[in-house]
């Protein structure tokens, strides 16, 4: 009787704790139940492509996964012995048991097909907690064999991205990279960061004890928004071809380079380079800027170009007046000297220009005021932020008229005492090309949405007259007396070009003026101009920049006529004499 009443006391009971689950908290205790299977599972947005001028990719995102192990789960695991009755729901190694339980056994599973230490991983799943990182950027391929090792629940794979650069060191540095939560931390990837950057979405469903989503569970989703594709002005081949041409020149001149190519019609870089290979995308190419972008020197002979076109815009010469020059000159106590001995020459404004003459250059700029010589350079792009926005970028140096000494004076007249780097100074020889209109460059042609709408992105700023195109059209003549004075070392068979070279000294590691700067930057053709190529040497052997960083221009010319087809030049006839 006494076991009766216990039994049915607790059979009561039950009744009662039944009633109160079902009918009086059943509501409560099933939205607890499945708010205990809910998860919000993030869908990875990705990362834009960059790609070149005619649509080759340079950077692109690929899926990729990441795969997640529950340790509490892995360290509660049985093996299931492979059956007849089992099927394949079960866990064997190469048709044998596992031979282990728990996270051990886990391991052995997982190891084979994660390419890993067994050991490593048994460590991994031994810890504390639900959520442990196993392998990060694992392709679709690994992903689906672990989805047949029956491990639901205790592993499980995140949708990821991985930041692919398929043309290696190609741009590397100018590419630049992305961090581990692939945010753009260099380079263009961190220019174009948040064109680059898709936004994230979610889905929030309940999942069973396997891991696997309910069916019919799903209550709250948003869909991923990838980043938007970026395209450059940049030929991928006109890059490759530049980048080979400057290690070569490393090679030959002993000297490391950096080049620029520009479309003078419409201001697009078709290939900034230098000769250092850096991995795109490497821990290298996060933490370099590219030497193209970044750094800056004294143009040397070149900056002639800038102060000829402000004597002849304010009318205090034509090209073909006529000067009797010396090698040497002393003015204010200052001594300046040609870099040859020579006698007395009679040299036109032309000749002074093809000459290369320092002494010429300040003969013929005695009237010529210092505001109005600071005036000229500026007013062609020196020392200025060019508006392409690239990080590391540095602007150069010019200091205002009024700051300058009694040698400064003089030196800024044939490209010293003021700094620039390739891509000012390819754009200031450009104004000559365009007929004496200073157009902004431009890097990033256009942008295309998730969605593919592309727009064309205008480069910063406007077009501006620096000189008058018949001004630009008689420096544009003595350029091109002046390259043909070097044609016997730099020349493009059956085009005329428009060049000045440049030699100067600047600052080396001891501080001292120990270190060369070797430019050539030349038009071509100069009767139809359709390219400005700048090309800087450091410390070359052959030091000056006619004989050295010359040839090499003279080579990436020769390619590009020959890949955008340009017709052959049509003879000279118009040249203004360079002596008297």
């Amino acid at each position: 009787m006494a076991i009766g009443v216990i039994l049915a006391l607790m059979g009561t009971a039950c009744l009662i704790q039944l009633a109160n689950i079902q009918l009086i908290n059943g509501k409560t205790m099933a939205q607890a139940a499945a708010q205990s299977r809910t998860i919000t599972v993030t869908l990875k947005a990705r990362r834009g492509k960059i790609m070149d001028t005619n649509g080759s990719i340079l950077a692109q995102s690929v899926e990729r996964y990441t795969i997640i192990g529950n340790p509490e789960e892995a360290q509660a695991f049985t093996p299931t012995t492979c059956t007849k009755q089992t099927g394949d729901n079960c866990h064997q190694i190469d048709g044998k048991p596992v031979g282990a339980t728990g996270a051990a056994a886990v391991a052995r599973l997982l190891a084979p097909v994660l390419d890993m230490d067994a050991t490593e991983l048994g460590a991994m799943l031994s810890g504390t907690g639900q959520y442990a990182v196993l392998k990060k950027d694992v392709t679709p391929a690994v992903k689906r064999k672990i989805s047949k090792l029956n491990l639901g629940g205790i592993v499980y794979a995140e949708l990821s991205n991985e930041r692919i650069y398929s043309n290696g060191t190609l741009m590397g540095a100018l590419l630049g990279g992305v961090d581990g939560e692939g945010k753009g931390v260099a380079g263009i990837e961190q220019m174009e960061n948040k064109t680059l950057t898709g936004e994230d979405g979610y889905q929030v469903y309940q999942q069973g004890n396997n891991g696997v989503e309910i069916p019919g569970t799903m209550t709250e989703s948003k869909d991923a928004v990838n980043g938007s594709n970026v395209t450059l002005t940049i030929d991928h081949d006109v890059q490759w071809y530049v980048e080979k041409v400057l290690k070569e020149s490393c090679t030959k001149y002993s000297s490391p380079g950096v080049a620029v190519v520009q479309d003078t019609q419409t201001g697009d870089i078709l290939a900034l380079a230098d000769s250092d290979e850096i991995e795109a995308g490497s821990d290298q190419a996060k933490m370099t800027v590219s030497r193209a972008v970044s750094e800056t020197f004294e143009p040397g002979s070149i900056g002639k170009v800038f102060t000829m076109s402000g004597m002849i815009q304010l009318g205090l010469h034509q090209a073909s007046d006529k000067f009797t020059v010396p090698d040497h000159i002393t003015t204010n106590g200052q001594t300046y000297s040609d870099a040859t001995t020579h006698g007395d020459e009679h040299w036109t404004l032309a000749g002074i220009l093809e000459q290369s003459s320092n002494v010429g250059m300040i003969i013929a700029a005695e009237k010529m005021s210092n505001e109005q010589r600071y005036e000229f350079i500026s007013k062609f792009g020196i020392g200025q932020d060019n508006g392409l926005g690239l990080p590391g970028e540095a602007d150069g140096l010019l200091y205002s008229a009024d700051q300058w000494d009694l040698r400064t004076q003089n030196t800024v007249l044939f490209g010293q005492a003021y700094t620039t780097n390739a891509l000012q100074l390819t754009n200031a020889v450009a104004v000559i090309a365009n007929k004496g209109v200073k157009k902004p460059q431009r890097i990033i042609k256009a942008i295309s949405d998730a969605e593919g709408h592309s727009e064309e992105q205008k480069p910063e700023g406007e077009a501006t007259r620096v000189i008058d195109e018949q001004v630009a059209s008689q420096v544009m003549n003595a350029m091109e007396s002046m390259s043909d004075h070097y044609s016997q070392f730099v020349k493009v068979d059956g085009y005329r070009v428009a060049a000045k070279s440049g030699t100067a000294e600047v600052a080396g590691a001891d501080g001292r003026l120990s270190s060369i700067i070797s430019d050539y930057s030349a038009i071509i053709p100069a009767d139809n101009p359709r390219f400005v190529v700048t090309v800087v040497l450091k410390d070359p052997q052959g030091v000056y920049g006619g004989l050295t960083a010359g040839p090499v221009t003279a080579e990436i010319g020769e390619f590009l006529m020959q890949k955008y087809e340009v017709p052959a030049s049509s003879p000279r006839t118009d040249a203004i004499p360079v002596t008297w």
